[in-house]
């Protein structure tokens, strides 16, 4: 029988060897993909996302759970992309236009897949044309900016002009944070949503997906 509760402890303590095992025995015996995603790897990343917005504990230690999720969902992905698997949503997510930095992105990314999202890393330095074009070919709703610098702060406004401009701004919800971000910018800019950490910007995507769900 697959060890659900194992496979959950093992990715909080962030033994992605062991995660993996764990999931290909599943697998191997003959268990539901979506199953174990949501009783075995989910279940585990959101004890670690109640336990970081508790600040029980911290960035590195939800770095190497993300790690070791990472390493179930590859054993994962193909399986659920066979039968079909729907997810939560669908986000695009981006660091923007001059900005390099990319770890804040990767630990919201991991959250995100470990909340049930599709997440599509378009990566570092990207324009609001350039998120744009990826919205118009995939259809997505959900956008994810993340700017670590001030510097690079007026770029998260110039992706929402950029689908004011295109003339989609309503039918995307767009999402942005980083080090010097604020709810105040967020507001200011006209972004729909802002997270000041990676377990927050989970609760912002599902509010979003439920928006759109009404839609």
């Amino acid at each position: 029988m697959a060890d659900f509760e194992g496979m959950a402890k093992a990715l909080q303590s962030g033994k992605a060897a062991e995660v993996e095992r764990l999931v290909k025995e599943a697998l191997a015996e003959g268990m539901n993909a979506e199953r174990i995603l949501k009783e075995g790897l989910i279940a585990g990343m959101n004890v670690i996302a109640v336990k970081f917005r508790n600040n029980e504990v911290f960035v590195p230690e939800v770095l190497i759970a993300a790690r070791a999720m990472k390493s179930g969902l590859t054993q994962l992905e193909p399986v659920l992309a066979k039968a079909g698997f729907e997810p939560i949503g669908k986000v695009v997510f981006c660091t923007v236009k001059g900005d390099l930095h990319d770890i804040g992105k990767n630990l919201v990314i991991m959250m995100l897949k470990g909340a049930g999202f599709e997440v599509e890393d378009l990566g570092i330095d990207k324009s609001g044309e350039q998120v744009v074009a990826k919205i118009k070919e995939k259809g997505y709703k959900m956008v994810g900016l993340s700017a670590l610098l001030t510097t690079t702060m007026p770029a998260l406004k110039e992706v929402v002009d950029a689908f004011k401009a295109a003339g989609i701004r309503d039918q995307v919800r767009i999402a942005i944070g980083g080090a010097p971000v604020t709810q105040a910018y967020a507001d200011e800019i006209g972004a729909d949503g802002y997270a000041d950490d990676a377990a927050s910007a989970v609760d912002v995507f599902k509010r979003f997906a439920l928006e759109l769900a009404k839609k």
